[in-house]
């Protein structure tokens, strides 16, 4: 009896934690209660029922392991952007970064038009501006978001038609390192590319990439400020400038303001404001030094306050940034864009319905490409500590020295940029005009594409002086 118990004795103190693949025998019952008498300690550790008629042949099939996605994309095997690329796409490298852009040209179009048995549109038809065109996207979307007018725009020219990813975004390439020492002047130190001076740089770039003096900056939403900023860059470089959807904050007033004298106040030195009238009587004079003096220690303590204030603002946005880099910034990062990202682009059109999964899959197409969050980060990063932006002045002040045509367009019923905000900017800048298109949101040159082109085709045709001509339908 002792050789079996002994054998049987391993497997009864394992199953209590483990359930065994193999078949045992059943336990016959005339050996229970000697067994449990021998060991007691077995009876708290088994079911009333044991042991049991028989053991399970095999252990329970484990779950598969749930994917992780965000926004309904896998992240479990993201790619290369350029494994990402249409078959239109094309990649040049601007100081070290790989950037995804695509180009059309009205004369590959007219040739294609002839090819296809329409010959009613000829390439000498078609061509009147001739000066390229830039498409600058927004914040989150990518060149996807011009494809439907990039044709049409085109044809409307008479020119190439440009469009790039900026970094963070789309299909250009993200840099897994980027250099965040402050070390060094700003001509040594390497250019941040999510900084907003190297979009402007990439802006210029292409102009020089499209081997014309002048080019058209179209921006749209976020894109609008580096069109603007480009424009403020290289001026003689912007032919026109066309602003969809911008968000640029519209001064809340237009009245002039001294660039060296904001407050209005005469430019008097400090020790002249300490200067008295002798030939007054003492009293007066010891009023006027007195309150010559407390004027004095007034700016004094301000200067002071404001010097605080600058400090504290940096170390605040130092731990903001160190935070937005750490493991918890970039989940918060990705539970965020999981959360409203996909609502984002639908609260983007008038009718939300409209947005199918074609497009989806269009604006979550970048999230399928290596380290989109960490680039996203590096992005939020750097718009909160753009030093650049922050030596000029404010770009509501700068608005005035805008001389070039400038058109803006906006849907009536724009949820993110609202359409006032649109009309206070067109009243900052001199001379530009704005077209407000009706029951359109936030994206007119996906929503509205027949009207849009319209719109671009008749500024046009105002700024250079261009008869009209007939232009390629958008597409679908």
């Amino acid at each position: 009896m002792s050789i079996w118990v002994l054998h049987l004795l391993p497997n009864c103190l394992a199953y209590p934690q483990l359930q065994l693949q193999t078949r045992r025998k059943q336990i016959p019952s005339i050996w229970r209660k000697p067994i449990l008498k021998s060991f007691p300690f077995l009876a708290s550790a088994s079911s009333a029922s044991f042991p049991p008629a028989e053991y399970p042949e095999q252990l329970p099939e484990t779950r598969p392991k749930r994917k992780k996605q965000i926004a309904g994309i896998d992240q479990d095997e993201l790619q290369d952007p350029a494994l990402l690329a249409d078959p239109d796409s094309c990649f040049c490298e601007f100081k070290g970064v790989q950037i995804h852009h695509k180009i059309y040209d009205s004369e590959s179009l007219a040739t294609n038009l002839s090819e296809e048995g329409d010959s009613s549109r000829s390439p000498n038809a078609n061509k009147k501006v001739n000066i390229p065109m830039i498409l600058l996207h927004g914040f989150g979307a990518s060149i996807y978001s011009w494809n439907r007018v990039m044709k049409p725009l085109a044809q409307v020219t008479g020119s190439k038609i440009l469009a790039f990813d900026r970094p963070a975004f789309g299909l250009t390439s993200r840099l897994n390192h980027v250099n965040h020492s402050s070390q060094g002047s700003e001509d040594t130190r390497p250019l941040n590319p999510y900084s907003m001076v190297f979009s402007v740089l990439a802006t210029l770039y292409f102009i020089d990439f499209l081997a014309t003096e002048k080019a058209i900056l179209v921006g749209h939403s976020a894109g609008s400020l580096v069109a603007v900023e480009a424009y403020f860059e290289a001026p003689e470089r912007v032919a026109a400038i066309i602003l969809v959807g911008p968000a640029i904050l519209a001064p809340l007033n237009s009245g002039p303001v001294a660039k060296d004298n904001p407050s209005g106040k005469s430019n008097q030195t400090e020790g002249d404001d300490l200067e008295v009238n002798s030939n007054g009587n003492w009293f007066t004079t010891v009023v006027s030094i007195l309150s010559k003096l407390s004027q004095y220690l007034g700016r004094a303590i301000m200067r002071l306050v404001k010097g605080m204030g600058d400090m504290i603002n940096y170390l605040y946005k130092k731990a903001l940034s160190t935070f937005l880099r750490s493991t918890i910034g970039i989940m918060l990062v990705r539970m965020i864009i999981d959360k409203f990202g996909l609502a984002a682009v639908r609260n983007s059109w008038y009718d939300p319905k409209q947005v199918d999964d074609h497009v989806l899959q269009g604006y979550t197409k970048p999230l399928r490409a290596k380290d989109w969050d960490r680039a996203l980060v590096e992005y939020t990063v750097a718009m909160l500590t753009d030093s650049a932006s922050e030596s000029k002045p404010p770009l509501s002040k700068r608005l005035r020295e805008i001389s070039c045509p400038v058109l803006i367009v906006t849907g009536d019923s724009d949820r993110l940029v609202p359409p006032w905000n649109s009309e206070r900017l067109s009243r900052a800048i001199p001379g530009s005009c704005l077209e407000i298109i009706k029951n359109c949101g936030h994206l007119p040159h996906e929503e509205k594409v027949e009207e849009f082109v319209s719109i671009v085709d008749r500024f046009l045709e105002r700024v250079f002086g261009l008869r009209k001509e007939p232009h390629l339908q958008p597409a679908t």
